[in-house]
């Protein structure tokens, strides 16, 4: 053995000190490193706790938002509901309405319907509108088109019935007299004075002396007083070229530019003029031409 080798302290290392040292450098490493991993994981988790609690607070915040929407929507789907009903009810109404009057002024039922739904047509497009939703504007479309057809039948109806109700006032039809009777009819007869045969151009009502003779339409007297033969006359010209005369009067109770409805009073029944009696002469002319006026009273 050399000399330095016998002054050498320093103990030798062994092998096991080595292999201990560099595992216990390892556990420490590896404890670091899963200390690494797991602060590492749970930053994430904390994370995602708060992301998914946040998710969560939008999620109850719009389900609040969609339950007060479907709340308001099904409010106005009631209203709505309420509505059809009430316009299904005043159409039902006008249905009556309009059977009645179909009914009272005689008119054609076909061409006055008022119990089937309008004629409609066309193509309509599919939609994706929820049933419901689609079920009630379907309604409100329906309803909308009925009430247009009703508006449209009840206006012809009204002004058809207008322009009967006017014509029934201005064209003659009737009797001059309240009470009486027909004493001598229209066309040729044997003369009450001369006892030959002469052609009469009215007919002659007789009645109580100084009853009310009535107008038989509406219009203007266009003469009153005394005229040969007639007495004293009333003429008074109507609607269409019609003219009726009221003859052999006691007393005219208008006067000539008068404007006089039917069923008024114009006349106290008498037999001025040639007459046998008291009695109407009643004439009715169309532009200028005597007719028998048997057929105005028959109308009336």
């Amino acid at each position: 053995m050399s000399e330095s080798d016998g002054n050498n302290n320093t103990p030798p290392v062994s092998f096991w000190s080595v292999r201990n040292g560099l595992v216990l450098v390892v556990l420490v490493g590896l404890a670091l490193f899963s200390a690494y991993q797991y602060g590492r994981t749970e930053g994430k988790q904390i994370a995602a706790d708060k992301n998914l609690q946040l998710a969560m607070d939008v999620m109850a915040k719009e389900k609040q938002e969609l339950s007060s929407l479907r709340e308001n929507m099904e409010a106005e789907l009631d209203a709505l509901a309420l509505r059809i009903g009430s316009l299904r009810a005043n159409l039902l109404r006008l249905n009556a309405l309009g059977e009645r009057l179909v009914k009272v002024g005689e008119l054609d039922e076909q061409e006055f319907d008022f119990s089937s739904e309008p004629p409609q047509g066309g193509v309509d497009q599919d939609t994706q509108e929820p049933v419901v939703m689609s079920e009630l504007q379907t309604e409100l479309a329906r309803l909308a088109a009925a009430f247009r057809d009703r508006e449209h039948k009840l206006l012809l109806l009204e002004d058809m019935l207008s322009r009967r109700e006017v014509r029934k006032q201005v064209i003659p039809s009737g009797r001059p007299l309240k009470k009486g009777y027909v004493s001598s009819g229209y066309g040729r007869r044997t003369d009450p004075f001369t006892g030959k045969k002469k052609y009469h151009k009215g007919m002659d009502f007789a009645g109580k002396r100084g009853s009310e003779v009535l107008a038989v339409a509406a219009g203007v007297v266009t003469e009153a007083g005394p005229v040969s033969g007639y007495g004293n006359l009333v003429e008074i010209r109507h609607a269409d070229g019609y003219v009726t005369r009221y003859a052999h009067n006691q007393e005219n109770l208008v006067k000539v530019g008068d404007r006089v409805e039917k069923g008024e009073p114009i006349a106290m029944l008498g037999s001025t003029g040639r007459s046998s009696g008291p009695h109407v002469h009643f004439e009715v002319r169309k532009d200028g031409k005597i007719v028998n006026p048997l057929r105005f009273i028959k109308g009336g």
